[in-house]
């Protein structure tokens, strides 16, 4: 349980004597050092969880084919709910315990973490239990043609038993992060997927097991991760979660699901929008020369690759969270300025790489998911080209409501996060495929990501140079008071 960095020791050892901030690290240890500390573990647990599915779709699509990539695609947003609830709950707790502990209340921060953990917990056996009454209308509502039906029944199955584990692994990397321990939240996440990647091919292929393979394969490795957070919990940094922190109680639940809500709304919005558009890709793609299946396989394929990347950006705008969270709510805003300026250029750095792969190379990306008949290429090589073309602006609205939701203004937060999904890319997708065919849906992506990123860079302009401002008076009256002492 040891952590092995300089960061994270001393955090936890000035949590322990004193949370002022001029001995906790977050407010004093270079903010470079810090950002890249705290955001790779946010990276691998995005990333974690985008490869579970892109892993077992790999899998799949070389064992099964195409009705196998299909069902994937089918399941996915039970995948993205169980995203949202880690991030209501593991984003919202992680953001309250470090404003709180920003600004001096220990005793108050650890509710926040002991009343999220058990949620977290919770809210996966809850959607356990109804993904498991409620399965096939579930697929159907979620856009599968009847021949991809079975398979779907066959992976969700399994997978829906995994929910308890998934969610807590994810939404509990974010509270063990916040506690300064990094390094070992990558761990847990990275242990999962790890163990999920040796027993697919061992599962699917060795023991011909198919679709229920690739499942037992993703629930084994989120059970083991699941695991690593609970022990983690059971000897936090900060203090120890007794009971009395356990126990959910609405002053704390509330609060930090308030924080939480602009990344629940956010992937709540990417599975509305996942099932409208799987929806529109089968109805559109019955209508013209490449059928229901394939256009349905395209793009869960090509939506999956493009959120590894998009996830890259999602996790270094967490990572920032803390250092964020702890400077605003000690007023130290030149360190809030520069962590939010390093995430900004990290984040282009990310998406410029993807926007070059996706444009270059998009065959050779859709070939390592398996064969398919020179439709299925030439559909997955325009799609790729077409919808994530603005992939190179990808990382401005997420940093953004990231930011606002960091610095306790969760409203603000919600309202980016909903920019992309909801306000733009879904009236759009429904609005093009009437006048263009399956083509719509293509170029409904680059314009709502082009709105989004416009908006969300104007509103963050703003707020930093209201900060600035803030910053600025603040000097002025330390100038005064010493001078008056």
């Amino acid at each position: 349980m040891t952590e092995g960095n300089s960061v994270s020791k001393t955090i936890n050892k000035s949590c322990n004597t004193s949370v002022g901030t001029t001995q906790n690290p977050l407010g004093t240890a270079p903010v470079g050092r810090l950002l890249r500390q705290f955001a790779l573990p946010s990276i691998v647990a995005m990333l974690v969880g985008a490869l579970y599915n892109i892993v077992d779709q790999i899998f799949i699509g070389q064992s099964i084919g195409e009705l196998g990539n299909a069902a994937t695609n089918v399941a996915f947003p039970l995948s993205t709910i169980c995203v949202a609830i880690s991030l209501l709950l593991g984003i919202g707790g992680a953001s309250a315990f470090n404003l709180t502990l920003g600004r001096g209340d220990k005793e108050k921060a650890l509710h926040y973490i002991g009343n999220s953990a058990v949620l977290l917990f919770l809210g996966g056996l809850v959607l356990c239990v109804i993904t498991e009454i409620f399965l096939e209308p579930f697929l159907v509502f979620f856009g599968s043609p009847q021949n991809v039906l079975g398979y779907g029944e066959e992976y969700v199955r399994i997978t829906a038993l995994g929910f308890p584990f998934f969610i807590l692994a994810n939404g509990g990397a974010h509270l063990v992060r916040a506690d300064g321990s990094p390094r070992y939240s990558m761990i847990c996440n990275i242990s999962g997927a790890i163990i999920n990647t040796i027993l697919d091919p061992l599962f699917i292929f060795g023991l011909d097991m198919g679709m229920t393979g690739a499942a037992l394969a993703t629930v084994t490795g989120q059970a083991v991760s699941g695991i690593l957070v609970f022990r983690y919990l059971r000897r936090f940094r900060t203090g120890a979660l007794t009971l009395e922190y356990l126990k959910p109680k609405r002053e704390y639940a509330g609060y930090a699901m308030s924080l939480g809500l602009a990344h629940f709304f956010n992937q709540i919005a990417v599975m509305v929008v996942q099932i409208v558009m799987n929806n529109s890709l089968t109805y559109y793609g019955a209508l013209s020369m490449y059928g229901e299946s394939v256009p349905l396989a395209c793009a869960g394929i090509i939506n999956k690759v493009g959120f590894m990347f998009f996830s890259v950006c999602i996790g270094i705008a967490q990572g920032m969270q803390p250092i964020v969270s702890f400077n605003y709510g000690a007023e130290k805003y030149g360190r809030v300025k520069k962590a939010l300026d390093l995430s900004l250029i990290a984040g282009s750095i990310v998406c410029i790489s993807a926007f070059v792969l996706f444009q270059v190379f998009p065959r050779q990306i859709i070939a390592v998911f398996g064969d398919g008949t020179e439709a299925y290429f030439a559909f997955a090589e325009k799609y790729f080209r077409i919808y994530l073309f603005c992939t190179f602006i990808n990382n401005v609205q997420p940093l953004a409501s990231n930011y606002f939701t960091s610095i306790g203004k969760p409203g603000v937060g919600i309202f980016l996060s909903l920019t992309r999904q909801i306000i733009f890319l879904l009236p759009l997708i429904v609005i093009f495929p009437i006048f263009m065919g399956i083509e719509g849906i293509m170029y409904a992506g680059p314009i709502a990501d082009f709105i989004a990123a416009m908006i969300s860079a104007v509103m963050l302009k703003k707020a930093v140079s209201r900060m600035g401002r803030a910053e600025t008076e603040e000097q002025i009256k330390q100038i005064k008071q010493n001078r008056e002492g």
